[in-house]
């Protein structure tokens, strides 16, 4: 596992360990791999003090001079009120920095704040939390995490470039207590302090203290009150890019397996592994977002390449309409406006009634092996803590995919390359050389390969979980065969790989020898995650639709707005 810090302050007390990287996303400052998160939460006792009040967030000025040009913690903080109607924009009540002056984000990104109907859906009771996501046309991304208040009178947004949930939603919360105490001055200190601070690289170990009683730090977890002090108000450690989600840490996995049936969380599992038209619908916005944002998690190692929407506004309701791939959330006030457009072979989850409609047979163009794996284990392991519905999807995801390690290539003077045709030529079964002709149209199967292949033409190499499990389980029935080829190759000193791949790749070539040699020596420890092949020979012969190929237009198109399970995030 990589370095962690730790962020404390003063006035109010609270307490981040912050991840080196983020889960399912790359750092800001560089490309890693693609991770799924998983966050932990502690709960400590509540002690807030009361100082002096001020009425407005402008009262600190001395919020200049940020570090122009380095990436922040947060990009802007603002409180917007519930709008009259439909047709007006909610106004901003307060905002931080003061001097925020993107006027296209101020005009626009208000509006997600409020996703429903506001003239006909009566406030909700309780607060919720939920997410959107932002992608302008430089591939540059922004994610909103917001609070909507009880009684929907408000809502509180943070704007940042990192996708780590429980960090800023917890942090929304401690700013919502202090406001409804008036506690603005220390509303202001605090975001002051988190916007001056960049973020630490994960090489660094710092430490550093400012007067006001803001310190970051390297660390291993939460730090301990020294003698006299009280506990922070609110602990909690952001996600862990090398580990799986898990229940009941994971809030979005967490909400997924509580609202949804196991059948339906496979079929939701097949029709984006298909790149469909998806919809999720769901009154509550927290349940809604999460559970779009796991689904995307449980594709895992590949990524939602498509137009994705956790909660799409009123404005934007002909995005229903787009003809390419999407996945968007749409508040169940919405529905009877979004059914009234003119919607074609859209997939259509409703969390709320737990129904899903689909004109596809996506379920039956799996291999039955995969199909009944994932029916028989899931209704066990959705019921137990832990990673057991990560690791399931990830297993079939193995299954399903491994065999491209076979497909890899490498020509004299030519770095590591596909091989499509040897893909397809593999044997695995008439039902999975039925899917994996579908697949390579895939875009999340082309980006995928994509992205192994820079992994191991940099010289970076790859040893994920997901390559873990492929040797564990054995999916690509040429596996041992093939590194056996590969670590001889190395071994004769005159191989194809030592001596005709191009000098950076070399470096590639030896990290998954080594990353092979480990794999292959831990099989017996990793057994532990097999849940017996048995399973896998109990599906029926079930008869697989071929789908429709995504042309090379729409496969190019940028994704309007994207979010959990991506692991690209341009530099601010």
């Amino acid at each position: 596992m990589g370095m962690s810090f730790t962020l404390t302050l003063a006035q109010p007390h609270i307490c981040t360990v912050l991840p080196d990287t983020c889960p399912g996303q790359s750092h800001p400052f560089r490309q890693t791999q693609n991770r799924i998160a998983d966050t932990h939460t502690h709960t400590v006792t509540h002690r807030c003090r009361h100082t002096h009040r001020s009425k407005s967030l402008d009262t600190l000025n001395p919020f200049l001079p940020r570090r122009r040009g380095l990436p922040a913690l947060f990009d802007w903080f603002f409180e917007a009120a519930y709008p009259p109607s439909l047709q007006e924009d909610p106004p901003i009540l307060r905002q931080f920095p003061p001097d925020f002056r993107d006027q296209e984000a101020m005009q626009m990104v208000p509006k997600f704040c409020f996703p429903f109907d506001v003239e006909r859906e009566p406030p909700s009771t309780a607060v919720q939390h939920f997410t959107f996501a932002l992608t302008d046309l430089t591939g540059t991304r922004r994610f909103g995490f917001s609070r909507l208040r009880a009684g929907a009178h408000s809502c509180l947004c943070i704007l940042s470039h990192l996708p780590w949930f429980e960090v800023f939603y917890k942090l929304l919360n401690t700013v919502g207590d202090l406001l409804a105490q008036d506690q603005v001055s220390e509303v202001n200190e605090l975001l002051l302090h988190l916007l001056q601070q960049p973020l630490p690289g994960t090489q660094d170990s710092v430490g550093l203290e400012l007067g006001s009683g803001v310190m970051i730090s390297s660390a291993q977890g939460i730090p301990s009150p020294g003698p006299g002090k009280s506990m922070p108000l609110s602990c909690f450690v952001a996600p862990d890019s090398g580990r799986l989600p898990s229940i009941p840490e994971n809030r979005n996995l967490t909400e997924l397996v509580v609202a949804v049936t196991d059948d339906n969380i496979v079929g939701l599992f097949a029709a984006l592994l298909a790149e469909r038209r998806v919809l999720l619908t769901s009154r509550k916005l927290s349940t809604l977002t999460s559970c779009v944002h796991a689904s995307c998690a449980l594709l895992y190692p590949m990524r939602w390449e498509h137009v994705l929407i956790p909660t799409l506004p009123p404005h934007l309701l002909d995005y229903c309409c787009a003809p390419m791939p999407y996945l968007i959330g749409v508040h169940a006030s919405l529905v009877e406006r979004v059914r009234e457009k003119a919607l074609e072979d859209v997939v259509m989850m409703n969390v709320d009634s737990n129904t899903l409609e689909t004109p596809f047979d996506d379920v039956q163009a799996l291999p039955p092996d995969v199909v009944s794996l994932l029916r028989l284990r899931l209704r066990k392991v959705a019921l137990a803590p832990g990673e057991g519905v990560s690791r399931l999807f990830l297993k079939a995801q193995a299954l399903l995919f491994g065999g491209y390690r076979d497909a890899l290539v490498c020509g004299p003077g030519q770095p590591v390359t596909f091989s499509e045709e040897a893909f397809l030529a593999q044997k695995p079964g008439a039902p999975l050389q039925a899917f994996h002709r579908r697949a390579v149209h895939l875009q999340l199967f082309k980006q995928f390969i994509e992205g192994r292949l820079e992994k191991l033409n940099t010289g970076e190499g790859f040893s994920d979980l997901f390559e873990q499990e492929i040797t564990c389980s054995g999916a690509s029935s040429g596996t041992l065969r093939s590194y056996q080829l590969w670590a001889d190759n190395l071994k004769k000193g005159g191989g194809a790989l030592l001596h005709s791949v191009k000098a950076k790749t070399q470096p590639a070539v030896r990290n998954m020898y080594r990353s092979a040699k480990s794999g292959l020596k831990g099989v017996q420890s990793l057994l532990t995650y097999k849940d017996g092949d048995s399973g896998l020979q109990r599906g029926g012969s079930l008869r697989a639709p071929s789908l429709t190929s995504r042309s090379d237009c729409l496969q190019q198109r940028l994704p309007i707005t994207q979010h959990f399970g991506e692991d690209t995030v341009s530099e601010p």
